[in-house]
């Protein structure tokens, strides 16, 4: 029997649904793609991918580009929420 090791992590299960429904139509067990990451991990000395946040989707309105908040100009300040709500998810 191969010498292995048990990894356990708690997953939102909308996540994991979505993972594992692309995993299985890839044929990749999670378990395989796990033992991927920790193989690619090693090789590569750090993470397979940069960890960054997309240049579209700033996390608060204090991200916003002046040109982000120029184009609001106009909207009902009781609207102003729903409107960035809307485009950029804050």
């Amino acid at each position: 029997m191969a010498n292995t090791s048990a990894v356990y992590a708690r997953i939102d299960n909308d996540v994991k649904a979505r993972a594992e429904a692309i995993l299985a139509r890839l044929g990749i067990t999670p378990s395989s793609a796990i033992q991927m990451l920790y193989s690619q991990i090693i090789l590569r000395q750090g993470l397979p991918f940069t960890p960054r946040i997309p240049a579209g989707a700033p996390l608060s309105m204090a991200g916003l580009t002046r040109g982000q908040l120029d184009a609001s100009r106009g909207v009902p300040e009781d609207e102003a929420d729903a409107v960035f709500a809307e485009e950029f998810g804050i």
